[in-house]
C-alpha cells in the first residue's frame, strides 16, 4: 500500500510536488523548526519538511501554534514559521499575527487554501485570506505554481529585515499538490543590513547625557532581540548610568548589576531628566513617557530601527536616533569615553538607593506572611528559593514564562534573571494564552539538538511557567503537546478561582453562590472560575506529573520533584482568593495629573 504522504521523487525526476518545493525552500532558508496544526492539503508540506530533517511541532490549536512561532522568532532572531490549514485555521492563527505585530517578533505564516479554480464558489474552507491579512502583515502573497521558492524566500526576508513582523503566504491546494519543474536552490539569506547614526546626533546626545543630573537608560525586549547585551553592558559599565529593564528586557544586563534601578522603578521614572530608550517603545508599558509617572521635563532619546517611533507619545523627535541598536550604542560608547556619571554625589542616586531599600524591605515582609491559603508573595518566594538551590540564577539555566495579571506583575520582581532572553511574558498586548506556547517555543529554541536560541550557557534549560488559573485555561490542551514531544516543562498554576480574584475561600460558600447563579440571582461574578479546579490532572492524563499544593512544605517538595522530572509537570497551587479586593492590574494604576 502506498502512503499518500510519500516523500518527493528523487532529484533525477523531472518534476516534484509543490509541497516538496515549499519544504525544500524552507530548508534552504535555514528553517529547522515549524509549529502548526495540519490537515489536507498542508499535511503534505509538513511531511516533506520532516523528510528533510525539519522538526514539526504539532499543536492542539492554531492559536497556540502561532504564538509559539512568534516567540521562537524572538528567541532565535529569525522568523518563526507556522503552518496551518486555510479558512478557520487562518482565523485562529491571526492571534499570532497580532502578537507578532504588537511585539515586533518575526513570523512567517503559511496556510493552505481552496483550489484556484474553485475560488468564489463556496469551496471547502474558502476564505479570502489575502484581503483579510494584508492590513495586518508586512506582506501577504498568493504565489502561482511557478513562483513558489521565490515567494517563500521573499516572505521570509520581509518578515526578517527592517522592523520584524509577519509575512503571510497563501498556498492553494492545486499549487501544493500539483507537479512542478525543479528549481535552482535558493541562496542563503544573510543577516539584515545594519545602519549607524549621524555622528552629529550622537555627539548631541552624548552631550545631553554628560550634562544630565539624573540620567536613566531604559532597556527593552528589542535590545534582547537585537543581541545587544555586550554593547549595552559596555555602555553601563563605562558610564555608571542607572538602567531600568522592561519586563522582557530583564537579563540584557544582569538583575544583580549594581546599576539596576528596577527595585526603585517609580523613583527612577519620576526623577529622571534625560532618558536613553534602547529597544523599547513609549507605550503603556512605559506609561507613554508622560507625567505624572515620569518627570514632566524629562528628555527622551529613543533609539529604534523604526523612524515611526521617533517622537511618539512623550518622546522627543528632535533627539531620536534611527539605527541598529548595537552600532548606535557602540558609537555612544566611543563618544562618551573618559566620562563617568558621578554616582557618589548624585542626589538622584541617593533617592534610588533609599527607594530600593524601602521596596526590598516591603517585599521581604510580604514574602514572610505565612497563612493558609498562601498569598502570591509567599508562594513565589518558596518557588524562587527552591529553584535557586537547584539551579543558581547566575548559571542562566532556567527560562521563566509568566502570564496572568497578578501572577505576571508580582513574579516579575521576585525572580532574578542574569542572562538575556530567559524571561517571556504576555508582552505588549498583555495577551493571555501565550504561556504554554511560549514554553514550547523556549524548549525548542534551547533544548533541541543544535539549538538556535543564543545563550551564554550551552547547558540544557529548564522551562518554568508561572500561570494564573485564568491564563492557564486558554491553552491547557498544549500540556499534551509537551508530553507528546517529551518536553519537561514545569508549570505552576496560581489557583485563586477567578480572573484577578476569586469569590471566596470556602467550598460551601462558593456552592451557595453557584446556586444563586443557577436560580438567576446575583451569585458568581463575571470574573469567577471553578472552585479549586484540579488543574494538576491535566498533566496526569497526558503521562506527566501533577501536584495539588496547599502548604509551603507541599509547594517546596512539588517544586523540587517537578524540577527534576523528565515529563511535563503541573503544580496546582491553591492560593488566597482575594475576595473583596479591588479588581485591578497594578501596572495600569495611574496617578492623576496635577489639577485633575
Amino acid at each position: 500500500m502506498t502512503s499518500s504522504f510519500a516523500p518527493a521523487p528523487s532529484a533525477a525526476s523531472a518534476k516534484i510536488t509543490g509541497a516538496a518545493l515549499i519544504a525544500r525552500a524552507l530548508h534552504q532558508l535555514g528553517v529547522r523548526v515549524i509549529f502548526g496544526l495540519v490537515g489536507i492539503p498542508v499535511v503534505q508540506i509538513a511531511e516533506e519538511a520532516i523528510a528533510l530533517g525539519i522538526r514539526f511541532i504539532a499543536f492542539r490549536n492554531e492559536q497556540a501554534a502561532s504564538y509559539a512561532a512568534t516567540a521562537y522568532g524572538y528567541l532565535t532572531g529569525r522568523p518563526g514559521v507556522c503552518l496551518v490549514v486555510g479558512g478557520p485555521g487562518v482565523l485562529h492563527a491571526m492571534a499570532g499575527v497580532g502578537n507578532s505585530s504588537a511585539n515586533v517578533f518575526p513570523l512567517l505564516l503559511i496556510a493552505g487554501s481552496s483550489e484556484t479554480h474553485l475560488v468564489t464558489r463556496g469551496a471547502f474552507q474558502e476564505l479570502d485570506a489575502i484581503s483579510l491579512l494584508t492590513p495586518h502583515t508586512k506582506t501577504a502573497l498568493r504565489p502561482g505554481s511557478d513562483a513558489i521558492p521565490r515567494s517563500i524566500s521573499e516572505a521570509f526576508r520581509t518578515a526578517y529585515y527592517g522592523r520584524p513582523g509577519t509575512s503571510f503566504v497563501d498556498l492553494p491546494a492545486d499549487v501544493i499538490q500539483g507537479l512542478k519543474e525543479e528549481t535552482p536552490p535558493l541562496k542563503a539569506l544573510p543577516a539584515a543590513p545594519r545602519a549607524g547614526a549621524d555622528p552629529e546626533r550622537i555627539a548631541e546626545v552624548a552631550e545631553l547625557l554628560r550634562a544630565a543630573k539624573a540620567p536613566l537608560v531604559v532597556v527593552g525586549k528589542g535590545a534582547a532581540y537585537a543581541r545587544g547585551e555586550q554593547t549595552i553592558r559596555q555602555l553601563i559599565d563605562q558610564t555608571k548610568i542607572p538602567f531600568l529593564p522592561t519586563p522582557m528586557g530583564k537579563g540584557v544586563l544582569p538583575d544583580s548589576h549594581s546599576s539596576n534601578a528596577a527595585s526603585a522603578r517609580s523613583a527612577a521614572l519620576k526623577n529622571a531628566d534625560v532618558v536613553l530608550v534602547l529597544g523599547a517603545r513609549l507605550n503603556w508599558v512605559l506609561h507613554f513617557g508622560d507625567d505624572p509617572k515620569w518627570n514632566k521635563d524629562a528628555k527622551f532619546i529613543q533609539v529604534d530601527i523604526s523612524p515611526e517611533e521617533m517622537g511618539k507619545n512623550g518622546g522627543n523627535a528632535d533627539l531620536g536616533i534611527v539605527g541598529d541598536l548595537n552600532i548606535v550604542v557602540s558609537q555612544l560608547c566611543i563618544t562618551l569615553q573618559g566620562w563617568t556619571y558621578d554616582t557618589d554625589s548624585s542626589p538622584y542616586i541617593q533617592t534610588l538607593l533609599a527607594s530600593k531599600q524601602k521596596n526590598e524591605v516591603n517585599a521581604a515582609r510580604l514574602a514572610k506572611i505565612n497563612k493558609t491559603p498562601m498569598r502570591y508573595h509567599r508562594t513565589f518566594d518558596i518557588i524562587k528559593k527552591t529553584l535557586h538551590r537547584l539551579s543558581p540564577p547566575e548559571d542562566g539555566n532556567i527560562v521563566y514564562i509568566s502570564e496572568g495579571a497578578n501572577t505576571m506583575d508580582i513574579s516579575r520582581s521576585v525572580f532574578p534573571v542574569e542572562e538575556p532572553r530567559l524571561r517571556l511574558d504576555a508582552g505588549t498586548n498583555a495577551t493571555m494564552g501565550v504561556g504554554l506556547a511560549y514554553a514550547i517555543a523556549a524548549h525548542s529554541a534551547y533544548n533541541l539538538p543544535n539549538p538556535e536560541g543564543l545563550s551564554r550557557s550551552s547547558a540544557r534549560k529548564k522551562i518554568v511557567c508561572l500561570e494564573g488559573d485564568s491564563a492557564f485555561g486558554f491553552s491547557m490542551p498544549e500540556v499534551e503537546t509537551m508530553a507528546r514531544y517529551s518536553m519537561d516543562v514545569l508549570i505552576f498554576v496560581m489557583n485563586n478561582g477567578g480572573i484577578y480574584h476569586g469569590d471566596c475561600d470556602d467550598a460551601d460558600e462558593w456552592l451557595k453562590l453557584q446556586e444563586k447563579s443557577r436560580e438567576g440571582h446575583a451569585g458568581l461574578r463575571s470574573t469567577s472560575l471553578g472552585y479549586q479546579v484540579g488543574y494538576e490532572k491535566m498533566a496526569e492524563m497526558c503521562g506527566g506529573k501533577g501536584f495539588l499544593v496547599h502548604t509551603p512544605e507541599e509547594l517546596e517538595r512539588a517544586t523540587e520533584e517537578g524540577f527534576k522530572a523528565n515529563v511535563p509537570v503541573v503544580v496546582n497551587v491553591i492560593i488566597e482568593s482575594g475576595a473583596g479586593s479591588k479588581l485591578e492590574f497594578a501596572w495600569q494604576k495611574s496617578a492623576k495629573k496635577e489639577g485633575e
